[in-house]
């Protein structure tokens, strides 16, 4: 991760991307003699090379264009007329398309629509594992990539309309779906994954402060939430069926206090962190 966010082009990113990948894979795996995680990690490597390879794609187009990986050499000249591609047999323009191919990549790591099928599967992994690729690695990656390449993001107008609506459709959809849930750590990977589509909302919009203000709020709140249910299962043997729990207050009184403060931050309760991004998304 420190190498993906400390590079200065998108070899060093990219590398360090495949690294957060293969990491999460193998920590998904950890309890690789049961069936579900092995399941739940076969899973989550297709799907992510899906992004990977957008992302792959996006780099090769943007060295073709501008002969250069650097990152501040290609938003120097991003602002140059740029010919058209012919991609799915639509024309497009060259930044349009490379923007469009980079936002599958982040679609990958990040969760959003048609790929955030792996997400909720990793949480067959132990929860410690859960809170770390949740809150601090993997899914920050998508949303770190297009808040680092913004520069470039705001030439194509039609870019940013894809990627404010996938943003849009994701939060919705993972809030619904999480709903309907029954599992205490599902609920939680499809609250993430709601979040997420907040983030890349957010950027869909120009607003990337905000964005990446909410990732790092996001982090905080999202570990104690998973860690808080962490001990809640442990300490009933295992169970993580919501329907079978209820009346632990009294039992666990520092445990419901810190999954309350972690609930109240997450529905953007006043006072608290995840109350601050809110009002500059919604202006």
């Amino acid at each position: 991760m420190p190498m993906l966010v400390t590079g200065d082009n998108f070899l060093q990113l990219f590398l360090g991307w495949e690294g957060v990948g293969l990491a999460s894979y193998l920590l998904i795996h950890l309890w690789f003699t049961r069936l579900q995680a092995d399941k739940a990690a076969t899973k989550a490597m297709p799907v992510n090379r899906v992004g990977d390879f957008g992302l792959a794609l996006g780099i090769s187009g943007r060295f073709t264009l501008f002969q250069t990986v650097d990152f501040s050499t290609i938003f120097a000249r991003a602002s140059a007329p740029r010919n058209s591609w012919i991609f799915c047999n639509m024309r497009l323009n060259a930044i349009t398309l490379i923007c469009i191919l980079l936002l599958i990549g982040a679609a990958g790591k990040s969760a959003q629509i048609g790929l955030h099928t792996w997400l909720c599967d990793a949480m067959e992994g132990p929860t410690p594992v859960s809170a770390l690729i949740h809150a601090a690695t993997t899914v920050t990656a998508g949303v770190f990539m297009i808040a680092r390449c913004s520069p470039l993001f705001e030439y194509p107008p039609t870019a940013l309309i894809v990627i404010t609506s996938a943003g849009a459709t994701t939060s919705f959809l993972a809030a619904t779906t999480g709903i309907l849930q029954n599992d205490s750590k599902r609920v939680i990977a499809y609250s993430t994954c709601s979040q997420l589509g907040y983030m890349i909302f957010a950027c869909g919009i120009s607003n990337y402060s905000v964005s990446v203000f909410h990732l790092m709020n996001h982090a905080f709140f999202k570990l104690l939430l998973f860690l808080s249910a962490g001990s809640v299962i442990h300490a009933m043997s295992d169970e993580q069926d919501m329907r079978k729990m209820g009346g632990l207050a009294s039992s666990f009184p520092l445990t419901y206090a810190m999954m309350l403060m972690g609930s109240l931050s997450l529905i953007g309760f006043p006072f608290l962190t995840g109350f601050g991004w809110m009002a500059p998304t919604e202006l």
